[in-house]
Parts: structure tokens; C-alpha cells; sequence
């Protein structure tokens, strides 16, 4: 009778792991896609593309630009001083490597100048509500291209 019983349970627990794995799964599926874990962008072209990301701290703000054509970006800083209201702006120029939904920067050129270390950044490129953004894979950072930033402006 132990038997039996125990066999019966057993087999009830089987089916509902069956059942929810399948559910389980569509939710992981989600939650990748939403990552940008999932998302099959090989096929989205990004040349001649310029991607914004704005940081606000209480005395300046940085705005910094990824702009890629072709296998070559430049990277450009701009910092505005909120307390005398002045501006000042670094170029990077470097070259770029993209795999799959993953693209890696390296500027090593400073206004003209090779610079001893250079501004190196991974990003993984996303899209999301037809948005494209490049998430720093370090750092979390969220750049958005700027056609579709001044698109949702209008």
C-alpha cells in the first residue's frame, strides 16, 4: 500500500514539474528578452549610428556620444559646468569589433594623439519598444540611439 501511494505521489510530482517547467520557461524567456539576453540583432545595422548617454551630478553634467561608421567610432566626453556654465569636450577616435549582439570599443587616440591607455567598452546592443540601446556590460550604463531619442522627443 506504502508503495503504491509513494509511486502515485511521485508521479503526480513529475507531471506538475512537466507543467511548470513549461511555464517557467516562457517566464525565463521574458526575462532574457528583456535583458537583451535573447534578442537576435545580427541582422540590425548600426553604421552611421550615434548613441547618447547623459549623467547628472550636482556640479556638471557629462554627456558622452558613440558614434560608429563603419569599423571606426569616435567617442567623445562633453562636460558642462553647471556653476560657471562652461563647456569642455574630449575626442576619441578608435576602432570598433562587433559579434553577434556584442560590441566592443577601443579609442585610442586623443584628439590626433595616442594616448597610453585608451577607452575601452563593452556593450551589449538591445532593442526594446523598436528603441536600440548599447548596455555597458560593466558598468550597467544605458546608451540610446539618438534617432530613436529625438524621435519619442517629437
Amino acid at each position: 500500500m506504502r508503495k503504491l501511494l509513494f509511486g502515485m505521489l511521485f508521479f503526480g510530482a513529475t507531471l506538475g514539474l512537466k507543467a511548470q517547467y513549461g511555464s517557467l520557461n516562457d517566464i525565463l524567456t521574458r526575462l532574457e528578452e528583456r535583458k537583451g539576453l535573447n534578442q537576435h540583432l545580427e541582422n540590425v545595422n548600426i553604421d552611421n549610428k550615434k548613441f547618447i548617454f547623459i549623467k547628472n551630478f550636482e556640479d556638471h553634467t557629462e554627456r558622452d556620444f558613440i558614434i560608429i561608421k563603419g569599423n571606426t567610432v569616435t567617442y567623445v566626453e562633453v562636460f558642462d559646468d553647471k556653476v560657471s556654465g562652461e563647456s569642455s569636450s574630449n575626442v576619441f577616435t578608435g576602432d570598433i569589433i562587433r559579434k553577434k549582439n556584442i560590441v566592443s570599443l577601443r579609442a585610442n587616440m586623443l584628439e590626433n594623439k595616442k594616448v597610453p591607455i585608451p577607452v575601452t567598452k563593452t556593450l551589449l546592443l538591445t532593442q526594446q519598444d523598436n528603441i536600440l540601446y548599447l548596455i555597458d556590460v560593466n558598468k550597467k550604463d544605458r546608451w540610446i540611439d539618438e534617432e530613436s531619442f529625438s524621435k519619442t522627443k517629437k
